[in-house]
C-alpha cells in the first residue's frame, strides 16, 4: 500500500471506531441514571454505618449535565471497545509478522478479561474505601461530597485496580519478547509481594483485613502464574536452541 492508500485506511478506521464510540454513547446516555444509582450506593452506606448525613452535591447549574455526559462517554467507550478495538489491530495487523501477531492477540484475549476482572475487584473494595475515607471527619458533621470529584475518584480506583490485574500479562509478554528471564521473576518475587499488599493495603481499610487477602491472593497467584508461563517459555526456547546446536553440530 502506497502512502496515501494507509492514509485512507486510516481514516476509514478511525470513522467506524468513531461511529461506534458515538453509539455507545447514545446507549451510554440511556444507562446514566442506572450507571449514577450504582455509583452513589457507596454513599447512602455512610449514613447508615456512621450515622451522618451524607450527599452528593452538585455545585453549580451544569454540573448534573457534565456529570451525565462524562458518565455516558465512559459507558460508551466500554460497551463500543469491541468495535475501536477491532478497528485498532485491523489497522496494524497487516505490518505485523506472524509471531508477532500470535503475541499480540494472545495479550489481547488475556488482557481484557484480567482487566475486567480487576475492576470487579476494584468494585467491590469502593464501598469499603469510601467508608474509610469519610470516616475520618467528626461524625457530627455532614458529608457533602463533589459528584464530579467523586466520580472521579471511583473511576481511578477502579481503573487502577484493573490496570493492577494486567501487569502479570506484561510480564509474561516482555518475558516472550526476550527482555526480562522467568528467573528474574522469580528472584524479585518477594519485593513484588510486599508492593502487592501495599497496594492492597493502601486501596482498602485497615480495619478490613479480609477484603485486602480477597484483593491481594489473586494478585499474587497472578503473579506467580506470570512466572510459570515464562520458565515453561525459557525452557521450550532453550531446548530449541540446544536442538538447533546439535543439528549443526552434526
Amino acid at each position: 500500500m502506497t502512502l496515501g492508500q494507509h492514509l485512507l485506511e486510516l481514516r476509514k478506521r478511525l470513522f467506524l471506531a468513531a461511529a461506534g464510540i458515538l453509539l455507545g454513547a447514545i446507549v451510554g446516555w440511556l444507562l446514566s441514571g442506572f450507571v449514577w444509582d450504582a455509583l452513589r450506593e457507596p454513599i447512602y452506606a455512610i449514613v447508615h454505618a456512621q450515622h451522618r448525613n451524607a450527599q452528593i452535591n452538585y455545585p453549580d447549574i451544569t454540573s448534573a449535565f457534565d456529570l451525565k455526559l462524562k458518565i455516558s462517554v465512559y459507558v460508551g467507550l466500554i460497551v463500543s471497545s469491541p468495535v475501536w478495538l477491532y478497528q485498532t489491530f485491523a489497522f496494524l495487523m497487516p505490518g505485523l509478522t506472524r509471531t508477532e501477531k500470535r503475541y499480540t492477540f494472545g495479550f489481547f484475549f488475556t488482557a481484557i478479561p484480567l482487566f475486567l476482572a480487576g475492576c470487579t475487584a476494584g468494585w467491590y473494595v469502593l464501598p469499603h474505601v469510601v467508608e474509610l475515607m469519610t470516616g475520618f471527619a467528626p461524625t457530627q458533621d455532614a458529608a457533602f461530597i463533589n459528584a464530579q470529584n467523586y466520580f472521579d475518584f471511583v473511576l481511578k480506583l477502579v481503573v487502577a485496580i484493573g490496570i493492577a490485574f494486567v501487569l502479570p500479562v506484561f510480564l509474561v509478554l516482555l518475558n516472550f519478547a526476550g527482555v526480562i528471564s522467568a528467573q528474574s521473576i522469580i528472584k524479585s518475587w518477594r519485593i513484588a509481594t510486599l508492593i502487592i499488599i501495599l497496594f492492597t493495603a493502601i486501596a482498602t481499610p485497615a480495619a478490613d483485613v479480609i477484603s485486602m487477602f480477597l484483593l491481594a491472593i489473586p494478585m499474587v497467584l497472578l503473579y506467580f502464574t506470570a512466572y510459570g508461563i515464562a520458565a515453561l517459555h525459557d525452557r521450550r526456547t532453550a531446548k530449541r536452541a540446544q536442538n538447533l546446536e546439535e543439528g549443526l553440530t552434526a
